[in-house]
């Protein structure tokens, strides 16, 4: 039986659960029971088994940490640089998700002290590159939004034009122009206006719009760029 005569460096799968609380962006972080940095905060992550594959090691991670599932994830990037674990030489894959805060109860694991949504503002040192894998995620998630309507999936299926304003600033950490930003996602005809208003504000009842996918669909599907914000 054919043997490889180099080293198997181990396997991780980190992930990035942002999630949003109708004012802030998050992330969901999990506090490290056992060393090497116990106590420090740190993203959820798992050594790959040998019978798994990377996506399934990333669905028991959420599981197992956070007491979450059925949610999207799609592959980030990979981490290896050689001294970013002390243990041993550990290469990581990087998944990132979106979810709606008021989705999940979290539920820390057996292996960690504590679990919580922090804003990524908020977010302090954390254990082994996991400051470096946010900083991709965020730059990736503030790219992917200006094109991909990806911020869906961090509303109820119903929403005003301000929250939805409200997300974008949330994500982009900047303040957007209320006329222009509406002015551009409407003409782009990706939302649907529903004859429900909001009930019981102080403020100006508005209007709920639902996203049209299918007509995004289209969209993509006929090759128009679509420049969200």
């Amino acid at each position: 039986m054919y043997q490889y005569q180099y080293p198997h460096p181990a396997v991780t799968v980190d992930c990035i659960i942002f999630g949003f609380d109708g004012q802030n962006l998050k992330v969901m972080l999990v506090q490290r029971k056992s060393e090497p940095f116990a106590k420090m905060w740190a993203l959820p992550g798992a050594f790959v088994n040998e019978d798994e594959s990377l996506e399934s090691c990333a669905e028991r991670v959420l599981m197992k940490e956070g007491n979450i599932s059925g949610v999207y994830l799609e592959q980030l990037f990979t981490f290896g640089t050689p001294s970013r674990d002390p243990r041993e030489r550990v290469i990581s894959v990087a998944y990132m998700g979106l979810v709606k805060t008021a989705d999940f109860e979290l539920i820390a694991g057996n292996d960690e002290l504590q679990i919580e949504w922090r804003d990524v503002e908020q977010v302090g040192d954390l254990a082994f590159d996991h400051n470096d894998i946010l900083a991709t995620a965020i730059q990736r998630i503030r790219g992917k939004i200006r094109y991909q309507p990806i911020g869906f999936e961090l509303l109820d299926s119903k929403f005003t034009l301000p929250q939805l304003q409200q997300l974008y600033e949330a994500i982009l950490g900047q303040s957007l122009d209320r006329r222009n930003f509406r002015k551009k996602l409407l003409s782009m005809q990706i939302l649907k206006q529903l004859s429900e208003k909001q009930q019981n504000v102080a403020h100006k009842a508005a209007f709920y719009y639902e996203f049209d996918r299918e007509r995004y669909e289209v969209l993509m599907k006929e090759g128009i760029y679509l420049e969200l914000v």
